[in-house]
């Protein structure tokens, strides 16, 4: 897959050009990637992603945390996993935000040599987002190329958004949050030094700072999977305040390997939530807690059996 860094006056193939954020590329997006796909072989082009980069809300509201479910190269890894040709990445200032709808098309869409666009149904461009995807038809019909709208994906009654996922998230819904994105959902971060806490209650765990810009799942315990050095390995991991230990407020992860011996520190890992075992909750002291932690690596065991090749019941 090619990246391309669009450049003022440069000419590009004609190809297929979907648009949208796609944060989470969950199904709804997937679904308009496939459509996609589905008129570049009719066509025998190519199917494209156009980006803005770095994401819009991050220059018009560089003071909000955006709580994005994938950053930039997730992103783009998972483009490529769907069969996207190549992704055009438009840098997006503040200037630029005042760009017309009609000069989007006009100076972005035919510069990059869009054949057929692909958009979902709440799409909008432009200026203040004044266009939507009718407007965009109208443009297509005016400028020669067509238009796809792929209509609200859905799972029973609920529409599969961006937004729905993320308050699935955030309240802790992990099973529902994966229906609708059509996978595990995902933490990354890089592993940094800690207090040592962990170890001295025989569970070391690598704490991991995560991108201010992602979102963070509500507190609790989780049973995750990741993949370090070729193999994965499962793991529960504990998102909160560590109540137990300090009044602070400041959010933390830390995450126990199930049979991991080695050391982290420096790594980036991208760590696939497979449940959610429990709230996080104060504990009375630390045979308490290395009690809970007990059962907690218990029922971690029990939902990744299925998961990973590895028997963890022999070798924990």
């Amino acid at each position: 897959m090619k990246i391309i860094h669009i450049e003022p006056g440069q000419q590009y193939q004609p190809s297929v050009i979907a648009l949208g954020n796609f944060d989470g590329v969950h199904l709804g997006h997937q679904k308009l990637l496939h459509v996609g796909l589905q008129k570049a072989k009719l066509l025998q082009i190519g199917l494209s992603v156009l980006l803005f980069d770095p994401y819009p809300l991050k220059v018009l509201y560089p003071e909000k945390k955006l709580n994005l479910l994938t950053g930039k190269e997730e992103r783009l890894t998972l483009f490529e996993k769907i069969g996207v040709n190549q992704v055009f990445l438009l840098p997006f200032t503040l200037d630029f935000a005042t760009t017309s709808p009609l000069e989007f098309v006009e100076k972005i869409l035919l510069n990059i040599g869009a054949v057929h666009v692909v958009v979902g149904f709440n799409y909008s461009f432009g200026f203040q987002g004044k266009g939507n995807p009718k407007d965009l038809e109208e443009m297509g019909n005016q400028f020669g190329f067509g238009v796809s709208v792929i209509q609200a994906q859905k799972i029973g009654e609920k529409i599969i958004s961006s937004t729905e996922i993320r308050r699935y998230l955030i309240n802790g819904e992990i099973e529902t949050a994966k229906e609708m994105i059509g996978r595990v959902p995902k933490i990354t971060g890089k592993v940094v030094h800690g207090d040592g806490r962990g170890r001295n209650l025989g569970y070391p765990t690598a704490n991991v700072q995560a991108d201010e810009d992602l979102l963070i799942p509500k507190n609790g315990v989780y049973a995750v999977t990741s993949e370090i050095d070729g193999i994965i390995y499962g793991g529960m991991m504990n998102i909160g305040v560590r109540p137990t230990f300090t009044d602070e407020k400041e959010k933390t992860i830390e995450i126990y390997f199930l049979d991991y011996h080695g050391d982290l520190y420096g790594k980036e890992l991208d760590i696939s939530i497979e449940a959610r075992l429990r709230p996080e909750r104060k504990f009375n002291g630390k045979e308490e807690i290395i009690r809970q932690l007990n059962k907690d690596k218990e029922e971690a065991v029990r939902v990744l059996s299925t998961k990973l090749k590895n028997s963890y019941q022999k070798k924990c």
